[in-house]
């Protein structure tokens, strides 16, 4: 283990391109005090001073760069804050999610992951910065501007009624109609269909009422629902929260067949054996500030918790010297 060289250090929001299997960039960024997921403006100083880096020629960026050909970035946050009143709850965040991974999102109470995820739902709007899409700046004015992108947010509460059933949960709000009345046969196979798709084989019947169902297969049909909407990217606040120890691996294979099929996934959680376990890359929120973002196969749970605490970490691995070569390109 070895602390990044400050010769590499670089302002977080400078572009270049690196490979998510050899960039950890970590941030000492100036405190914000904290309130309930949110966090005080900060003091004085550029917030994204004091950045070490470790960069790869081949790499997506971390920070605003463009994503190299073979990880295509389909969501882009530019310089993204947000205050509420004389409260700023995020600050300068720039986070590329590729396509086809999955982006673990970690941080303490307070660290404003709650509301970058509802910046990125089009709950709320951002005060500052750029959400592109694709390539193509984005304004979100609410959550079905999201929905449209293909952008779908599956909440801790899952937002499901228990006293309808699993077709009934799929499609509300977006019942198809055939003849006047709605159809009912084709809702059901298109459920039982997206289901099997996802490998979802513990459900006794589409049929079934949702408050019948277990935990973890009550995620696996809004995941489900999420998935036959033709999301691009599913976002999943704490997924494993209150689940045992089954329902928990029924979860978290069923985010590793989303990424199968190519769809991009934000993960919020405090678990981070479950992070480890399923994320390609780690971002790590502390105070309202992105204080280190790169692969996760460079980051222990011990990093993870001194970036959360502190800010900084001496703890995440070395990268090769040939992969750290070459130039980088500039946004």
């Amino acid at each position: 283990m070895t602390t990044p060289s400050a010769e590499g250090a670089r302002p977080a929001d400078a572009g270049r391109a690196s490979s998510p299997e050899s960039d950890v960039t970590a941030t000492d960024g100036t405190d914000i005090m904290d309130a309930p997921d949110n966090t005080q403006d900060p003091a004085g100083g550029d917030p994204q001073a004091g950045l070490d880096t470790q960069a790869s020629a081949d790499t997506p960026a971390s920070h605003g760069a463009p994503a190299g050909d073979g990880d295509q970035s389909l969501l882009r946050l530019v310089d993204i804050g947000k205050s509420f009143g004389p409260v700023r709850v995020l600050a300068h965040i720039t986070l590329d999610i590729p396509v086809g991974q999955v982006t673990a999102v970690v941080g303490d109470n307070g660290a404003g992951k709650s509301t970058l995820i509802k910046t990125i739902a089009g709950i709320y709007q951002q005060d500052e910065g750029e959400i592109l899409w694709q390539g193509r700046q984005v304004h979100l004015h609410s959550p079905k501007d999201a929905s449209d992108l293909g952008i779908a947010t599956v909440y801790q509460d899952l937002a499901l009624a228990d006293n309808l059933d699993i077709v009934q949960n799929m499609f509300l709000g977006r019942e198809p109609v055939k003849h006047f009345v709605l159809d009912e046969i084709g809702m059901e196979k298109t459920a039982k269909q997206t289901l099997a798709d996802l490998s979802v084989v513990t459900v006794r019947s589409v049929r079934q009422p949702v408050g019948s169902l277990s935990g973890g297969q009550r995620q696996a049909v809004a995941v489900a629902r999420a998935v036959m909407r033709q999301a691009k990217l599913v976002i999943l606040d704490e997924p494993t929260a209150a689940l045992g120890v089954t329902q928990t691996r029924v979860v978290l294979d069923l985010i590793k067949r989303l990424k199968s099929q190519n769809i991009a996934v934000i993960v919020i959680s405090h678990n981070l054996n479950d992070v480890q376990s399923v994320a390609d890359r780690i971002a790590v929120l502390r105070l309202g500030q992105l204080v280190a973002v790169g692969s996760a196969s460079q980051f222990d749970a011990e990093s993870i918790v001194d970036f959360m605490t502190t800010g900084t970490s001496n703890r995440f691995a070395d990268v090769p010297a040939e992969q750290s070569s070459g130039s980088s390109s500039e946004h």
